[in-house]
């Protein structure tokens, strides 16, 4: 199934930080492109809504929680840009505040197609948005990482697909 006619190949991840989420989709996104050793054809990046956090490293919980998952979150915050919206295939935002967020880089609606809801690739969702751990306790980090496996293996297939 492709992206219109388009092959999908880059994929950006969107939360608000860029500490928790997004950052923990890309972990286990870059985990699942190696293991299918496609990593010359897939690459992924995340960025945040808001640019609070630039330069810091994933929540230290969320680095915990995926750690005992195996995967290491290594990638630094930073804010999500207008010029993503051209360099990226596909643009997928945890929540609704972050798509509404990421479609204002896009004023004239020339990349709304590729910005998309993450949980448009989860599996029967619970919700239609990954929901933000950060003021919950360590359980929430553990539901997020299961939410975003579900995810990212229905968006490996998608993606493999569409190459």
């Amino acid at each position: 199934m492709r992206e219109g006619s388009r092959s999908i190949r880059r994929i950006l991840f969107v939360c608000m930080g860029n500490i928790c989420r997004s950052p923990a989709a890309e972990g286990v996104f870059q985990s699942m492109i190696a293991d299918a050793g496609v990593e010359g054809e897939l690459t992924c990046d995340s960025a945040g809504t808001i640019d609070y956090h630039r330069g810091q490293p994933a929540d230290a919980r969320m680095r915990t929680a995926a750690l005992k998952r195996g995967y290491e979150l290594q990638s630094k915050a930073r804010q999500v840009t207008p010029e993503d919206l051209e360099t990226f295939d596909l643009v997928l935002t945890m929540d609704e505040d972050n798509r509404r967020d990421v479609l204002t880089l896009d004023p004239e609606g020339k990349w709304s197609e590729k910005i998309r809801s993450f949980c448009d690739f989860v599996p029967s969702p619970e919700s239609h948005e990954v929901p933000d751990p950060y003021y919950g306790g360590n359980d929430g980090f553990d539901r997020v990482l299961d939410l975003l496996e579900q995810g990212c293996r229905q968006l490996l297939v998608h993606c493999r697909s569409s190459i």
